[in-house]
């Protein structure tokens, strides 16, 4: 019972807050609707209706900030409209983009669930008048009022609608609810990939955090332990006697190249896990690979703020790949290294004189990194025609 008696005073507040933004965002979507048809037949029908559109999602936001605010529905903000190159492919994505025209019905309907609502919230006083309509009546009109049907009804029908006003104010405030949370978030596919592109984006910090766990472990560790056994086999060599069994001697020497051999593998396997260059930040890590490349390399880096952990990652891999690619296949004199960043992307272009040909191949290592981009929405462009220069340009968000 008392459920069925309470009322948020967000339910109420959205009804009542939320009319002049139900009238005034009806209004467009009415005169947007009309205006895109009446001009359908005209030069001026497709990009007037694309501008329309293009209102509609931006009207969008506030209507989901109320009703986050007041209804307590977060709903998910859509992503980005499309924006490609040129005026025709502008107006056929704003054309095409569900999210507005699902923002621009959500404003249709938001007109008369206002009305609606507010009606709604009329309705106490509707129920006053009710309640004390016989009264009203005799001090309204002149003269002699016998009692009537009207004088029980009144109440009782006050009464009534006194009794239902709570559950249609929760019943107006959650198909309010029910319609921003299916048209003002972004559709099922779109809903898909931001929930795809969150999963990645954890599974590549848990993958990096791991990796860094294991490499710590394997050198604090498993190579720790190696090293205490190769320092302990070189006593046991040094204690032997001159007269000792030759074969125990080889037997021992035998171990400590072993050891010394599976030390060197570890250090080798460590430090593929993890560039430990990185930990004094992207730049230097550059820098470093540059300078170990056999071919001399200009190096010049633009980064204003650091990327993420995973997109770092990936760019050192990248160069590393195409310094090696250089030193081992170009036949270069020369090459440049080039990092700048804007405020969403980073690109990497490493450029060299050498004989070109480079492509991406199945089973070459550009094909790889092309593979390692594009699991974090990155692309490759290969400039290099057969003579010379390759130019191998990388470009990936800053953040995943």
């Amino acid at each position: 019972m008392r459920r069925w008696w309470r009322v948020r005073a967000g339910d109420a507040g959205f009804l009542v807050v939320g009319v002049p933004m139900a009238l005034v965002g009806g209004a467009y979507a009415l005169a947007a609707l009309y205006a895109g048809v009446l001009l359908s037949l005209t030069v001026v029908g497709l990009p007037v209706t694309a501008l329309a559109l293009a209102g509609a999602r931006e009207l969008g936001r506030p209507h989901r900030w109320l009703t986050g605010r007041l209804l307590g529905e977060s709903v998910p903000v859509p992503g980005p409209a499309a924006r490609p190159r040129g005026l025709v492919a502008r107006i056929r994505a704003a054309l095409t983009d569900t999210v507005a025209w699902r923002t621009l019905g959500y404003l249709l309907l938001r007109l008369p669930l206002g009305v609606l609502g507010l009606g709604v919230l009329l309705l106490p006083a509707a129920c006053g008048w009710l309640l004390g309509f016989p009264l009203w009546l005799r001090l309204l009109e002149q003269g002699p009022h016998p009692a009537g049907p009207l004088d029980l009804l009144a109440p009782l029908l006050g009464l009534a609608l006194l009794l239902l006003t709570p559950p249609l104010i929760r019943l107006a405030a959650d198909a309010n609810r029910r319609l921003g949370r299916h048209l003002l978030g972004p559709a099922r596919d779109q809903q898909r990939v931001q929930d795809l592109e969150a999963a990645r984006h954890t599974l590549l910090t848990t993958g990096a955090e791991r990796l860094r766990a294991l490499e710590r472990d394997l050198h604090d560790g498993t190579q720790a332990r190696l090293v205490a056994l190769a320092i302990t086999l070189s006593l046991a060599d040094d204690t032997l006697t001159p007269a000792a069994d030759p074969r125990l001697r080889t037997l021992l020497d035998r171990a400590r190249t072993q050891t010394d051999e599976t030390i060197a593998e570890l250090r080798a396997l460590t430090q593929g896990l993890r560039p430990t260059g990185l930990d004094a930040g992207l730049p230097e890590a550059l820098t470093a690979l540059a300078a170990g490349c056999a071919v001399p390399v200009e190096v010049r880096i633009d980064l204003p703020q650091r990327p993420d952990e995973s997109v770092e990652q990936t760019l050192w891999y990248c160069a590393a790949e195409l310094l090696t690619n250089i030193s081992k296949h170009s036949g270069a004199t020369t090459a440049a290294l080039t990092l700048t960043a804007t405020a969403t992307r980073a690109r990497l272009t490493v450029h060299d004189d050498g004989r070109g040909t480079a492509n991406t191949t199945p089973g070459h290592g550009l094909h790889g990194l092309a593979d390692r981009l594009a699991a974090v929405d990155g692309t490759l462009r290969i400039s290099s025609p057969a003579g010379g220069p390759t130019a191998v340009t990388v470009e990936l968000p800053l953040t995943l």
